[in-house]
């Protein structure tokens, strides 16, 4: 489907945002308010693990990952976040509201913030989203994409209901629904992998930087066809990257693909067939993993954390994925990992969770995406 097909029975962009003209003063809790700066990301951290404590949120954040989160160089800090500072000097509240420079079938403002526990219940939770709402909307705006729009924010199932009752107050309706799966790696004996064999010219080959490009091509077209999926460009696929493991990812490369059928195919995107002319590797499946410490603690168990897994939708069916995840989950077990996770969408449309229960996942928890679509 095009841009233009879906584009066009819409209103402009800047009406369907319905962006205030001015964003709404916060006056709640006394709090002095300012755009957050890296200098702040020790103080940020103590709040949103904070937050994760008092809320029985399934992870804890590190000082790298806060660090990288005001590296990316598509956010702008200085107008679209906010953090709340008390008397003392204490970061008490944050707000962020992010839209990606790759979105090209949905333009999208994702929001995040909190309260910290010991100031909840003065309204300062009601006012920051109501900034945030406002402020997503001038994202949306000022996109200038002329393509549907969402405005999200995410919940874990077991998120205090208060949360959730003030995100409907403002229009939000549970649109998507998610599983954190997992897998138990302490005898694979008892319960083993499975040797996957794979046809013709595919190769299953460790990850390495030279193919990190190529993986991000198949990664854009396998999930092309899955709901609030747009495609990341070179400086997104390599953000989020401190906690990122190569010894647990695996590639599958086709070393003979049939290229004039791939560019003859009108769902071969354009940047993989620019790569198909000049001679690239064509990576067709791929395990992407990241390992997180601070959240074994959490769980009361280590593990491995499968970020990505999929299969270009030309070779799905040959088990390019199941070779990817399988060399995974014995890397993760040698590496000393109790466990294997990760998270699917409910509504997966490639036969993944078949996948995953044919390999012992077990369902841990869920979460939710709350969306307004404009």
């Amino acid at each position: 489907m095009t841009t233009a097909d879906t584009s066009s029975d819409l209103a402009p962009i800047a009406d369907r945002a319905d962006a205030p003209a001015f964003l709404p003063t916060l006056t709640a809790g006394g709090l002095t308010w300012r755009p957050a700066a890296p200098g702040d990301a020790a103080a940020l951290l103590e709040l949103r693990n904070t937050i994760a404590e008092a809320d029985a949120e399934p992870y804890r954040e590190t000082i790298e990952e806060l660090t990288e989160l005001f590296q990316a160089p598509w956010r702008r800090f200085d107008t679209d976040s906010l953090v709340g500072v008390d008397g003392e000097g204490r970061l008490r509240a944050y707000a962020m509201v992010e839209s990606m420079p790759g979105d090209t079938r949905t333009v999208r403002a994702f929001l995040f913030g909190g309260v910290h526990p010991q100031v909840r219940g003065q309204g300062i939770g009601r006012e920051l989203f109501a900034w945030q709402v406002a402020r997503g909307r001038q994202v949306l705006a000022a996109s200038g994409k002329e393509l549907p729009a969402r405005l999200a924010t995410m919940a874990e199932d077991d998120s205090p209901p208060s949360r959730v009752r003030l995100y409907e107050r403002f229009g939000f309706t549970p649109r998507r629904f998610y599983s954190d799966l997992r897998r138990d790696l302490r005898d694979l004996d008892a319960a083993p992998v499975p040797d996957v064999t794979l046809d013709g010219s595919l190769r299953l080959v460790p990850f390495a930087p030279e193919l990190d490009d190529a993986a991000r091509l198949a990664h854009n077209d396998a999930f092309r066809d899955h709901w609030g999926s747009e495609p990341r460009t070179a400086e997104q696929w390599t953000s989020y990257r401190t906690a990122f493991m190569p010894g647990w990812s695996f590639l599958v490369l086709d070393e003979d693909p049939d290229v004039d059928a791939l560019l003859a195919d009108p769902d071969t995107d354009a940047e993989t067939a620019a790569a198909l002319r000049a001679g690239e590797p064509l990576v067709v499946g791929y395990q992407m993993a990241d390992r997180f410490d601070e959240d074994f603690a959490v769980r009361g168990y280590s593990f491995g954390y499968t970020s990505l897994l999929g299969t270009r939708r030309a070779y799905r069916g040959r088990k390019a994925a199941l070779a990817a995840l399988a060399a995974a989950l014995r890397a993760m077990a040698a590496d000393g990992m109790e466990y294997a996770s990760l998270g699917v969408d409910t509504a997966n449309p490639s036969g993944a969770h078949g996948m995953y229960a044919s390999l012992g996942y077990e369902f841990t928890h869920g979460s939710r995406l709350l969306t307004i679509e404009l």
